[in-house]
């Protein structure tokens, strides 16, 4: 059962009791009203009775005086019979539910009537004293005063009667009341105690249990049995158990994957050791090949410029020699064909050489550089690797067209570089077929990141080579402008180690597009710990 059909059964059941015993009262106070209301009209009746017959005794006094003393003082007046038939009438009417006396009081209106007959004879007879003392004498009056004044004396003892009825079912409609009063209080009480009792039982007990089982759940202590019931209380109790096993599940689960954690974050720091420790290797190698290599490229050098300087001072002997002009002719075109284009290819590999060389320092030393994190302007750094580059832009005729760049957080140094590398690309790969375009700017805002692109017209990058366009020596149009192929490595590297990433859109024969994403520039971000670099896109 439900707490809203429970609530409305508790608060239904005594309301119903105390409307019954309600009405119980209304109609014992009803019948105490209607017994004392009986008993006010006895007594109407019995005074009305009385001074009707009174008026009439008063009548006959008034008489004998007229004809006896000759004082008429007291008689009625001609409107009194009148007044005595209207009050019969009154009476009648008063005790119109009790028709024995609505009789009685018929044959007093006769006797009246009678009286009155009797009456007005004496009274005509009064001029003469001693006639109107004969009437009088008539036995008629007196028999008719002595049968209303019985008449009377049986309708007042029936009207005693009556009251003495109507008092004591006065006194019993009282006593009633009295009753209903006692017993409405009592069952109040009880109607009280039932419904307090019954929500105790029923509601406030399993309340109490429900309300402990969720402050153990929140505290993480064990839940007591499940409440009984099919109403919300034991619903939301099944739910609290169930959210408990699940808590317990979700510990468990939590515990596993701490434990998968901890054992991955181990093998993650053994990895990073393990690579911290192979890219000091690297950089120890490749700083130790580069010194290493460096001095015999810079003899080779040496030796191919002396051997150079040799191969002019032969051809200046041959030509002051004696020999024969085909055999001039043959070791110079040894000296100028042979020897000279094969000491060209030897200066051009050991210049090849020395450049590898350089780009590899440049590029082991851009993850050792510790960088000055500041608010960095990138419209100005865009706008200075412009200008330096105007000379080229204006020989090729490009139009460079730059947009909005908000400020980003970072080093200014690498920042510059970064962009310098990207526009010296847009600017030597473009198409000469057709005038150059390379627009710069920014393209949104995520996360705390802002979105930097340098776009541009030129020959586009195939796709079968858009995954490599990040890697180290990955050179695509090697004819085009000079370079080792490390400048879009290094971008990547730089922007890795601002938190960013980088990523291309290109066409071939449209053009390309890079994008670099950088750290907004944020004041609150100089406190924070340097960005880890992002996987590559």
């Amino acid at each position: 059962m439900k707490l809203l059909i429970k609530g409305l059964l508790l608060i239904a059941v005594p309301t119903l009791f105390e409307l019954i015993l309600i009405g119980f009262l209304f109609k014992a106070e009803r019948d105490a009203a209607s017994a004392d209301a009986w008993k006010d009209h006895t007594m109407r009746v019995r005074v009305a009775g009385s001074e009707l017959v009174r008026a009439v005794l008063r009548q006959d006094v008034a008489l004998r005086d007229m004809v006896l003393a000759n004082d008429d003082s007291r008689l009625g007046g001609p409107d009194l019979w009148t007044q005595l038939t209207q009050s019969a009438e009154d009476l009648k009417n008063l005790v119109s539910d009790n028709p024995p006396q609505v009789q009685r009081v018929a044959d007093m209106e006769q006797l009246i009537d009678r009286f009155h007959t009797w009456y007005d004879a004496v009274i005509a007879a009064a001029p003469d004293q001693a006639t109107a003392i004969a009437a009088m004498l008539d036995p008629t009056g007196r028999r008719t005063l002595r049968s209303l004044e019985a008449d009377l004396h049986d309708f007042l003892a029936d009207e005693q009667t009556l009251d003495i009825q109507r008092t004591r079912a006065a006194a019993d409609a009282r006593f009633q009341l009295q009753a209903s009063l006692l017993i409405a209080g009592i069952g109040s009480l009880i109607a009280g105690a039932l419904s307090v009792f019954l929500f105790s039982r029923g509601i406030a007990g399993r309340l109490a249990t429900l309300t402990s089982n969720a402050r153990n759940l929140a505290e993480n202590h064990p839940l007591a049995p499940p409440v009984a019931g099919t109403d919300e209380i034991a619903d939301l109790d099944e739910v609290l158990h169930q959210t408990a096993l699940r808590l317990a599940d979700a510990a468990r689960t939590e515990a596993s994957f701490k434990q998968t954690l901890e054992s991955r974050a181990r093998e993650l720091a053994d990895a990073n050791e393990s690579l911290r420790v192979q890219t000091r290797d690297n950089e120890m190698f490749i700083y130790s090949v580069s010194h290493d290599l460096r001095s015999p490229l810079v003899n080779l050098q040496g030796f191919g410029k002396e051997l150079r300087l040799a191969c002019q001072d032969v051809r200046q002997e041959i030509d002051r020699s004696d020999l024969p002009p085909e055999q001039k002719k043959r070791i110079l075109t040894l000296i100028d064909r042979d020897v000279g284009e094969a000491l060209h290819y030897l200066q051009t590999a050991v210049g090849r050489a020395a450049g590898i060389i350089d780009a590899l320092l440049r590029l082991s030393r851009a993850g050792r550089v510790e960088y000055r994190r500041q608010e960095v302007d990138v419209a100005a750094i865009v706008r200075r690797v412009v200008d330096a580059m105007q000379s080229t832009i204006r020989e090729r005729a490009v139009i460079v067209d730059v947009r909005d760049l908000p400020p980003s957080l970072g080093d200014p140094t690498a920042i510059e570089q970064v962009f310098g590398n990207l526009v010296g690309n847009a600017v030597n790969y473009l198409d000469k077929s057709r005038p150059g375009q390379i627009e710069i700017g920014a393209s949104d805002h995520y996360d705390g990141f802002h979105t930097y692109y340098v776009k541009d017209n030129g020959m586009g990058i195939p796709a079968a080579y858009m995954d490599k366009m990040f890697r180290a020596f990955q050179r695509l149009h090697g004819d085009a402008a000079k370079g080792e192929g490390i400048g879009l490595a290094l971008v990547r590297r730089v922007v890795e180690r601002h938190g960013g990433k980088t990523w291309v859109q290109s066409t071939e024969g449209v053009g390309t597009t890079f994008f670099v994403s950088l750290p907004a520039w944020n004041p609150a971000a100089l406190l924070a710990p340097e960005p880890a670099a992002a996987s590559p896109e």
